[in-house]
C-alpha cells in the first residue's frame, strides 16, 4: 500500500512536468509563427532610418503614421482593394458552387468515365501554374476579355483542389438520404440542391475561405491577366509600388499590412468552421 501511494504523486508530477513542456513548446511555436507577421506590424510605424538600420531592432525609438499616409496618397490603393474583393469574392463565389457540383457528381453519380475523369482532374493540381499561364493569357486574350473582371474570374470558376475537397465529404453522407429523397421524387439536381448542399455547408465555408486566402494573396495571375494600373489587385499593385520605390520599405510595409487585415479578420470569426468540417469528413455511413 506504501510503495502504491508513493507512486501516485511520482507520476502525477510527471504529468505536470510534461504538460509545462507541452505549453512552452506550443508557446516557442506560435512565436516562431506569429514573430513575421509582429515584425511587419511594428516596422509598418517605422521610420525609414529605423527599418534599414543594422543590426536589425524589433523596436524603435520613435513611431509614426507617415507610411499609411503614403501609401495612401501615391497609389491607387481603393482601386486596388475594389479590384481584389470583386476577383476574390467572384472566385470564391462561382469556384464553391461549381467544385461542389462535380464533387457531388464525382462522390454520388455514376457515369462512363468517372474515374478517368477524375484522375485527369487531379493529375492538373500537379501542373505548376507557369506551365501553362503563357496558354490560358492567349486564351483570354483571344476572347477580348483580357484586362477585365471576367477575364480574372472565368479561369478561376473550379479549381483541382476544391473538387477534391468537396468529393472528400460527399463520399461520406450516408446513401439512405438520396434514396429517400428519391421515393419523394425529387431529381438528381433538387436532392443535391435541398438536402445535399446544406449538409455540406461546413466544407463549403472551408474551401470558400481557403479560396478567397488564394485569391486574395495571388501575384502572378492578377500581374499577367491584367495591363492597367486601373485592374491592378492588391498583390500586383503593391509589386509594382515597391518595383518603382525600391527604397521606401515603410509604405509597402503598411500596405502589406491593410492587405492582410480582411483575411485576419474573416479568419478570426470562421476559424469554428475548420474544425467542423474536419470532425465531419470523419463521418461514416
Amino acid at each position: 500500500m506504501e510503495a502504491s501511494t508513493a507512486i501516485k504523486p511520482v507520476s502525477k508530477k510527471k504529468q505536470k512536468a510534461k504538460q509545462i513542456v507541452g505549453k512552452l513548446i506550443l508557446c516557442v511555436v506560435i512565436l516562431l509563427v506569429a514573430f513575421p507577421f509582429l515584425w511587419l506590424l511594428i516596422s509598418s510605424f517605422k521610420y525609414e532610418k529605423d527599418i534599414i538600420s543594422f543590426p536589425p531592432k524589433i523596436f524603435a525609438d520613435r513611431y509614426t503614421l507617415e507610411n499609411y499616409t503614403k501609401v495612401w496618397t501615391t497609389i491607387p490603393l481603393m482601386d486596388y482593394i475594389k479590384n481584389t474583393v470583386i476577383f476574390a469574392g467572384g472566385v470564391v463565389i462561382t469556384s464553391v458552387f461549381f467544385d461542389s457540383l462535380a464533387g457531388y457528381a464525382f462522390a454520388r453519380m455514376h457515369f462512363k468515365g468517372k474515374s478517368a475523369f477524375f484522375y485527369f482532374v487531379m493529375i492538373t493540381m500537379m501542373i505548376p501554374f507557369q506551365v501553362f499561364m503563357i496558354p490560358l493569357y492567349m486564351e483570354v486574350n483571344f476572347l477580348g476579355i483580357i484586362d477585365s473582371y471576367p477575364g480574372l474570374i472565368i479561369p478561376r470558376m473550379t479549381t483541382a483542389f476544391g473538387i477534391f475537397m468537396m468529393r472528400s465529404f460527399f463520399i461520406t453522407l450516408p446513401k439512405d438520404l438520396e434514396e429517400a429523397a428519391r421515393i419523394d421524387g425529387l431529381n438528381e439536381f433538387n436532392i443535391f440542391l435541398k438536402i445535399m448542399l446544406p449538409l455540406s455547408k461546413p466544407t463549403m465555408l472551408s474551401l470558400g475561405i481557403f479560396t478567397l486566402m488564394n485569391s486574395w494573396n495571388d501575384l502572378l495571375y492578377p500581374l499577367i491577366m491584367t495591363t492597367s494600373s486601373k485592374m491592378r489587385t492588391l498583390p500586383a499593385g503593391l509589386a509594382l509600388f515597391t518595383g518603382q520605390n525600391i527604397s521606401f520599405y515603410g509604405p509597402v510595409m503598411a500596405g502589406t499590412v491593410i492587405s492582410m487585415l480582411p483575411l485576419l479578420i474573416i479568419y478570426m470569426f470562421a476559424q469554428k468552421y475548420f474544425v467542423q468540417s474536419t470532425a465531419m469528413s470523419g463521418m461514416k455511413e
